[in-house]
């Protein structure tokens, strides 16, 4: 039985999984971080929900584990694998949210998760979702002011509003009450995600996406020194190959 079934196994049967292995949740925490920092999130992931097993409101467990169910999303083989996860990574941001409303981390997570659950959407069933994604976003950048994820999940945002076309941004702001759409420029996508470069220049992620803007603002030069930082950068999160792999179609694009 695999290790991650076996641990349903056991919590199914109500045992605590952090006291069946003799792990406190905070020894459960740092493996799971070990784990990540190895590109395992389906361990990493395991090991958290081991550790809110036993401590069900315990805050680093919760937007731990929403991180890297996040992460395990994004690189499901299905569309209803990827939304079962990116459902998953918003019940534990939420839970993280409430357990610990103080802290940017948390805030970050629920803006991630509610960002990636939108994209699979499509673009009237965005508008739910628009605001919730700004407003979590925001509020981890009030308590961080530089955080880097949530300054890649504003940049984001600017820029999915303004691929819209005009007509369904119209349709938006004036029909399904996403008056928010009407805040989002092509001048903050660039600002938010320069800054979120700035502040996590080793971030693969960060610098495909500045790429993709700068394309959509017609600077193909600017795009192309995001590219060439993506293939020199080294590969440490869990998803990097694929972004290296992304980057290198988009560089095939460049004028």
């Amino acid at each position: 039985m695999p290790l991650r079934l076996a641990l349903l196994a056991l919590l199914a049967l109500g045992a605590p999984a952090a006291a069946v292995s003799g792990q406190s949740p905070a020894e459960r925490i740092t493996a799971g971080d070990r784990a990540h920092e190895a590109r395992d999130p389906d361990v990493a992931l395991m090991h958290y929900e081991a550790a809110l097993a036993a401590d069900s409101a315990n805050y680093e467990a919760l937007w731990r584990a929403s991180r890297d169910a996040a992460d395990l999303g994004q690189a499901a083989p299905t569309a209803g694998r990827r939304v079962e996860l990116y459902g998953l990574a918003e019940q534990y941001a939420n839970r993280a949210v409430a357990a610990n409303p103080d802290d940017a981390e948390g805030h970050f997570a629920r803006a991630r998760a509610l960002g990636l659950k939108a994209l699979t959407l499509g673009s009237r069933d965005r508008v739910r979702y628009a605001a919730e994604v700004r407003e979590a976003a925001l509020e981890s950048l009030r308590l961080d002011p530089d955080h880097p994820g949530a300054l890649h999940v504003m940049g984001v945002w600017n820029a999915e509003v303004m691929r819209l076309s005009r007509i369904e941004r119209f349709f938006a702001r004036n029909l399904l009450g996403g008056r928010v759409f009407g805040q989002a420029s092509w001048n903050e996508a660039v600002r938010y995600m320069e800054r979120a470069v700035e502040q996590d220049p080793e971030r693969i992620t960060h610098r495909l996406d500045l790429a993709r803007i700068y394309m959509d603002v017609d600077s193909p030069d600017r795009a192309r020194e995001q590219l060439q930082a993506v293939e020199r950068l080294p590969i440490t999160d869990f998803n990097d190959s694929t972004y290296k792999r992304e980057a290198a179609e988009l560089a095939e694009r460049l004028p």
